[in-house]
Order: structure tokens, then C-alpha cells, then sequence
């Protein structure tokens, strides 16, 4: 990759951060010595990759909120606006599946109502908590995580949940640019997660480096999908 951004000593924030795609991007941000502000569920979740990360010299936040929760993702953010470092780079990693049902048409109300709360509206009340200061500093980084699943109706509340966040970033990314704020999706593609399963015929850190090009791109490129697995066994 050309015209690398520098994200040196920028701040981050990764939802999702403890486990599978989002510590593999925590780790990758590290590495490019940018700061991470590190969700989960609980602090304590995220206690052992804020003491790696330390470790290599970057700084850390941890932050916890229950994403269904609206309630707490605009206390979680009103904090981070009112008390943390300006945030950069924004990776909406953290998202819920549902449970697989072979008789489709029978996915509750309740499914597609718990999918949209999590994976869509937290995602989309976050993204527009940190855009206004982003474009006041002409710089920011925005990647909400989108999948490749298709034809499979027995997942059909997570997969219309993410058609909702291409949407979004679709009609969304173009009015940012000009400010210098690039939106994209990464598709991490099919991995062995919590969520992707056991059977998944990716490891979690295929993800790296493919997972940080729409963080380092510096051409203005936004509503764009980019595909992990695209890099993967790679260098950018």
C-alpha cells in the first residue's frame, strides 16, 4: 500500500475489543504504535490485552457497556467525549448471531429486535458520537464490520442486520469525506470466533493485516467494502 496514513500516537476505539476480530485489530493498531480504547461488556474483559498492549508501549482506555442497552452506550460514550483522548479511529467490531434455525420462517420478532438493537443502532449512536469531533479536526478513520453471509435464511436476523449497516455507511460515507473522515466496511470473512464457530475455514488472525487497510489508506477512498481475507498472508 502507497501513502500509508501515519496513526502513530492516534486513539482508537474498538468495540468488541477482548476477544477474536477485535483483539486481532487492537493488536494490529498497536503495532503501528496507535492508542486503544478498549470496550467489552466488562472491564475486567479486556484486562489481560490492555496489559499486552501496555507492554509494547502504546497507551490504553477501558471502557464496558452492554451494547442492547442504549442506555449505556451513551453513558459509555458521553465519558469517553467528556473525560478521554479525542478518538480517531472508530472500528464498530462488536456485533451478536442469533441462534441458527432451519425452519426460518419461524425467527422470532424478538430475534431481528435484539440483532438491529446491537448490531445497527448501537453501532450507528457511536459512529455519530464521534463524527462531529473528527470533522472539527478534519481527520478521523471510521470502520463498521459487515458480513459476507448470504443465502442462508436460517441466520436471516443477523444477516439483515448487517444489509442495515452496508446501507447505512453506503448513504452515510459520502457526506463525510470532504472533511476528511473516510467510512468503509471490512468484511472479516468466515473465522474461527465465538460468532464464526468452530468450523469457520479461517483463523482469527487471518484477519491481519487486511483488517487495518481501510484505517491506513490515505487516498480518500469511503463507502467502500473491503475484504480481509483479500491481504490475508500478506504485506501492506
Amino acid at each position: 500500500m502507497e501513502n500509508k496514513a501515519d496513526i502513530n500516537g492516534k486513539w482508537a476505539l474498538v468495540t468488541g475489543a477482548s476477544r477474536g476480530i477485535g483483539r486481532q485489530v487492537s493488536l494490529g493498531l498497536a503495532s503501528y504504535g496507535c492508542n486503544i480504547i478498549l470496550h467489552s461488556r466488562q472491564l475486567a474483559n479486556t484486562d489481560a490485552l490492555a496489559t499486552e498492549l501496555s507492554a509494547t508501549g502504546v497507551k490504553t482506555l477501558q471502557v464496558a457497556a452492554e451494547l442492547s442497552d442504549s442506555a449505556q452506550v451513551d453513558a459509555m460514550m458521553a465519558e469517553i467525549l467528556a473525560t478521554g483522548p479525542a478518538i480517531d479511529i472508530l472500528y464498530n467490531n462488536a456485533a451478536i448471531m442469533t441462534s441458527y434455525l432451519s425452519e426460518w420462517t419461524t425467527v422470532p420478532a424478538e430475534d431481528f429486535r435484539a440483532s438491529f438493537e446491537v448490531n445497527v443502532i448501537a453501532l450507528i449512536r457511536i459512529c455519530h458520537a464521534v463524527i462531529p469531533g473528527m470533522v472539527d479536526r478534519k481527520w478521523g478513520r471510521i470502520v463498521n464490520v459487515t458480513s459476507g453471509i448470504a443465502d442462508q435464511p436460517e441466520l436471516i436476523a443477523y444477516a439483515v442486520s448487517k444489509g442495515a449497516v452496508d446501507k447505512y455507511v453506503y448513504d452515510t460515507a459520502g457526506k463525510l469525506t470532504p472533511s476528511g473522515v473516510l467510512m468503509n466496511l471490512l468484511d472479516p470473512g468466515w473465522l474461527r470466533t465465538d460468532l464464526g464457530g468452530p468450523n469457520a475455514p479461517g483463523s482469527v488472525e487471518s484477519v491481519l493485516p487486511g483488517a487495518l487497510v481501510p484505517v491506513l489508506l490515505d487516498d480518500g477512498t469511503a463507502g467502500k467494502l473491503f475484504r480481509a481475507q483479500d491481504w490475508a498472508g500478506t504485506e501492506i
